[in-house]
């Protein structure tokens, strides 16, 4: 197996800032130097990721989603200038010959995410493309006036799986909101979900969210993206993406459909984050979100 130069520039940009710090990780040549890769354990268990040695990006390790080009793969999309409203995204996912992608490996149970929110963090949405033979993607966007990032989260065939992020631009008067404040529950309609665990930086953290229904646990959530959820992680100031993974899957015989999901989750930093959660519950989504601190790591 090659040395994936990308993880090189993970983990670089994560902790230095500069793609310079290349040579001091190119030298360790694979990751088990890195200490905070024990969380490899963890996802033995998963299947799709024993096989791969080169998951660790994936594996929470580095963020994704900061880059628009990455490994020979381009985020291209079609225009990024629009006015505010219910609009029509359209993009391509190049690859290493220049040519559009159309052969992509599904990751929960879809073969592209499209996640997208403003860059104050509100606004989340998480949806999937449709995919033509051309390898355009099309999907639609719910967009207000400020500034949007969209990631597509995606594994094209025969390749490790990739995180890029463009920012798009919405014509009007930006209204831009503060940082939700830290809260253990999140209410929306008649649930209510609450968060349990701490992140601390370079460690994989386990994440617990309970999910009520009028104050009852909800012990028959519906399988939503091959799990019982979906979460995804933003770092406040720069939307680094962080790949989570839940613990167990739906007809597992020993993952339970509720009222408890559980992901595992590694925050590259401390500070603060953004969590957002989508479950299915009586044939809907809803998405609760969550403001979170990161710990700084304990020194023995």
């Amino acid at each position: 197996m090659t040395n994936h130069a990308g993880h090189g520039d993970h983990t670089a940009h994560q902790q230095h800032g500069a793609p310079a710090a290349h040579d001091d990780h190119n030298a360790h040549g694979d990751h088990n130097a890195h200490g905070d890769h024990s969380a490899h354990k963890d996802h033995s268990a998963h299947g799709e990721h024993s096989a791969h040695g080169d998951h660790s990006a994936h594996a929470g390790h580095g963020p994704g989603g900061l880059t628009v080009s990455e490994q020979g793969y381009t985020l291209q999309p079609d225009s990024v200038i629009f006015t505010a409203g219910r609009q029509q995204i359209t993009f391509r996912i190049a690859g290493p010959d220049g040519t559009p992608v159309t052969a992509f490996e599904p990751t929960h149970d879809k073969e592209l995410h499209l996640i997208a929110t403003r860059r104050d963090q509100t606004g989340f949405q998480h949806v999937h493309p449709t995919l033509d033979a051309a390898g355009t993607w099309t999907v639609d966007l719910d967009l207000t006036p400020g500034v949007w990032r969209y990631f597509a989260d995606f594994k094209p065939a025969g390749h490790d799986q990739l995180t890029l992020g463009v920012d798009i631009s919405v014509a009007g008067a930006f209204d831009p909101q503060p940082l939700q404040p830290v809260e253990p529950t999140f209410r929306i309609d008649d649930y209510a979900v609450t968060l349990t665990g701490d992140l601390t930086a370079g460690q994989p953290a386990e994440l617990t969210l309970t999910v009520q229904r009028d104050g009852r646990p909800v012990t028959d959530l519906e399988p939503y993206l091959a799990a019982y959820g979906h979460l995804v992680a933003l770092r406040v100031g720069d939307l680094a993406y962080l790949h989570v993974h839940p613990e167990g899957h739906p007809g597992d015989g020993s993952t339970p459909a509720g009222p408890d999901i559980v992901f595992v989750a590694t925050a590259p930093s401390p500070g603060a984050y953004r969590l957002y959660l989508d479950f299915q519950h009586g044939g809907v989504v809803r998405t609760a979100s969550f403001t979170v601190e990161a710990g700084r790591p304990h020194h023995h």
